[in-house]
């Protein structure tokens, strides 16, 4: 365990002008408040607060920080209290340890809504002062590398969130080295045997090369030295976690990897990367598409280098990174390299590190999330759009002016409309990729300019959530949704009541509706009209509360009240349960047998008197013969709360008149949760033979995915929703 003045050396060898005597109060504090507090470990728990201090000097972190990586775990362990911190150690030590304090364990084997609340504590801390999150890294790391202790349940579960959250956090921030040590403590507890034979192949490799590192890298710097240029190079090995990752997106074996090693190539000036790249790729041939320059296009969290993989001595698949010293601390320690601490003084650049006047990238990032908390999402949403920033990988497209978008790896031209300005994205009805049209469900590569079409009377429709890959644009398309089918509830809702004023012979103003709307329990006009034409509010109701003289107005004959929600059973395919909103409780309903219809579809009820309702998608070409009869249209919602329900689609499957055809199709619909409830072959040609299938699916998403994956399939020709 580490003594008292070897720490407060260890800060003063980076930090000369550091706080001496806060350094020893809070020592001398956290081991007395600890006292014979002991770990699962059998180790005396003030070691592990000294542990976390020690990885923090690692990365020359201020004596505010240590302090309070000595003392995060005093209030909620000992008997210490948060303001005996404030008075003893000062209020910006109290806010950190406050913080850390109200953090609580993520904890993901619970409810989603429960993960995304604990992880929006942990931003919002993050948030006022970026030291937290450093306090808490170094803690996770500790805890990770004295996981032995634990039992085997709870070494899962904290290897799971460590690898879901605390990783992905660390590198979204730069720290690498730290999220390379935190991937693999998780790897090795996750995926044992997997990390076994990683690291049996790389004892293997490390016997077969002998000693052909240490001959590039002289190789390098001698080849550097010619022309000039000092550098420092040191070879290195992939991480297993790094070399399982790749393997498991290539798709390759063992056997088949080749780029193991790495090296780093470290120069004094910003122009000797570029001098020295010139150089390596003159001295040995380079493999195509592995050239990145991340200095011109820095990533997100501010890493800077330039990526390049060569064949170098002895026919060895070689990676080299090139960057200065100041992009080596950088890409190492992060945010801790930035002066990004709200009390930063300008002698800090004394310390070799450059001040900035803005905030680094990856606190802007890390502001920009914790943003949307105030926009209303829910907790699953907010945790959605988290983890698709956290573990995508980024390409970087341009605007036709040249401007640079960075969007996750996979993102469409939706994301990029979205990424410029959500009205931009709400308005976007085509795009231009390179010069060219393109689909909107494009998946964009690096260095593509892309242009959005535009039109002002667009609305994005819902289906485009499930081809946005960004959190921001798949939060601004259901926002845009909500408030369009609000829109078309209104207008249907101002209809209903407009019907039910003319049978009172009445005619009412708005100046007078809304003054009625106390009476109902509704702030807003629209929010009334809406919930009439969802059927949450009866038109009659509204027009018996518009006065003192309601109760002497002619009163139409009333159906009973619709109800916000009804449950009820139809007779197609033996008595399905179906969920909707906006119809009476004691009318049959049925969904169309020449169709089907699932929630995610837009859908309408119509009204034949003796047979109850039938619900068609608005898609169905059925419905052409009622658009002279608007009084039979019911505007119908699905009510999704209960989500095991299955509901049936029609699909038109064309497959070739081969040998296990239908077989393929059949299976396929079975490995993704599908349910076929009634299928139909129609000889169409010799070649060909067309499908008639009735499928239960959960809603339109789990439809899309079964849609997908048929016409992945080589014997499927094509696959279409059946339009009655």
């Amino acid at each position: 365990m580490m003594r008292q003045y070897e720490l407060v050396e260890k800060v003063q060898s980076y930090d000369p002008d550091a706080d001496e005597t806060l350094l020893n109060r809070a020592y001398v504090y956290a081991m007395k408040a600890h006292g014979s507090q002991m770990r699962a470990s059998g180790d005396p728990y003030f070691s592990h607060p000294l542990e976390v201090a020690a990885i923090l000097t690692e990365l020359k972190l201020d004596a505010a920080t240590i302090a309070v990586a000595l003392l995060h775990d005093v209030v909620e362990d000992t008997e210490a209290t948060h303001q005996e911190i404030v008075d003893l150690f000062g209020a910006e030590i109290g806010a950190l340890v406050d913080g850390l304090t109200k953090i609580k364990r993520l904890d993901l084997v619970t409810k989603e809504a429960a993960q995304a609340e604990n992880l929006r504590k942990l931003l919002l801390a993050i948030s006022k002062d970026i030291r937290v999150l450093l306090v808490k890294l170094a803690d996770r790391l500790h805890n990770m590398r004295t996981l032995g202790a634990m039992r085997d349940d709870k070494r899962q579960r904290i290897a799971q969130e460590t690898m879901d959250i605390y990783a992905p956090l660390a590198g979204r921030m730069g720290m690498q080295q730290l999220r390379d040590e935190l991937e693999d403590l998780s790897f090795r507890v996750l995926n044992p045997e997997a990390h076994a034979a990683i690291m049996e192949r790389l004892d293997r490799l490390h016997e077969e090369s002998g000693d052909v590192l240490r001959q590039i890298e002289v190789a390098l710097v001698e080849r550097l030295a010619k022309s000039n240029i000092v550098a420092e190079v040191k070879g290195r090995e992939k991480k297993p976690y790094s070399i399982w990752r790749k393997m498991e997106k290539k798709h390759l074996s063992l056997g088949q990897l080749s780029d193991i090693f790495g090296f780093r190539v470290v120069v004094r000036e910003m122009d000797e990367c570029y001098r020295a790249l010139g150089i390596v790729h003159q001295t040995w041939r380079v493999v195509p598409g592995r050239f990145k320059d991340y200095i011109s296009n820095p990533k997100q969290n501010d890493y800077r280098s330039i990526h390049t993989t060569v064949i170098g001595p002895h026919r060895m698949r070689v990676e080299l990174q090139i960057r200065t010293q100041l992009m080596h601390e950088i890409a190492e320690r992060g945010v801790a390299a930035h002066s990004v601490y709200k009390d930063a003084k300008a002698e800090e650049a004394a310390q070799g590190m450059r001040v900035e006047a803005a905030e680094s990238n990856a606190y802007r990032w890390l502001r920009h999330l914790v943003e949307m908390l105030s926009e209303g999402d829910s907790p699953k949403e907010f945790l959605e759009h988290t983890k698709l920033e956290l573990f995508h990988d980024q390409v970087f497209c341009f605007t036709p002016k040249g401007d640079l978008i960075a969007l996750p790896k996979g993102a469409t031209p939706i994301d990029f409309a979205y990424a410029v300005h959500t009205n931009v994205g709400d308005s976007c009805v085509g795009s231009r990729v390179n010069g060219r049209h393109a689909p909107l469900m494009t998946e964009l590569e690096n260095g593509d300019e892309v242009e959005i079409i535009r039109s002002k009377a667009q609305v994005p429709p819902s289906a485009w959530e499930g081809l946005a890959v960004t959190g921001k644009a798949r939060a601004a398309i259901r926002r845009a949704t909500r408030i369009a089918t609000r829109k078309q509830y209104a207008g249907l809702g101002r209809e209903i009541l407009g019907r039910q004023l003319s049978k009172a012979n009445l005619e009412a103003s708005d100046k007078q509706l809304i003054a009625a709307l106390p009476r109902l329990g509704f702030r807003n006009l629209d929010d009334a009209l809406a919930s009439i034409g969802r059927g949450e509010l009866n038109g009659a109701d509204f027009v018996k509360a518009l006065g003192p003289d309601g109760a002497d107005m002619p009163k139409p004959k009333r159906k009973s009240a619709a109800k916000p929600s009804t449950t009820l059973d139809e007779p197609l395919n033996g008595g399905r349960t179906i969920a909707v909103r906006g119809v009476n409780r004691d009318l049959p309903i049925r969904i169309a047998e020449s169709t089907g219809a699932v929630p995610g579809d837009r859908i309408v009820g119509i009204l034949t008197p003796g047979k109850g309702i039938t619900i068609y998608p608005i898609f169905s070409r059925a419905l052409q013969e009622f658009d002279d009869q608007p009084d039979c249209w019911i505007d119908l919602a699905w009510d999704t709360s209960d989500e095991s329900l299955r509901y049936p689609a029609r699909l038109a499957v064309k497959i070739h008149n081969e040998v296990g055809a239908l077989a393929q199709v059949t299976q396929t619909i079975g490995e993704h949760g599908g349910n076929i409830d009634h299928l139909i072959m129609n000889t169409r040609a010799r070649d060909f033979f067309d499908l008639d299938i009735v499928v239960e699916v959960h809603d339109l998403k789990h439809l899309n995915h079964i849609m997908n994956s048929l016409k992945l399939k080589p014997l499927v020709s094509t696959i279409n929703r059946a339009t009655g």
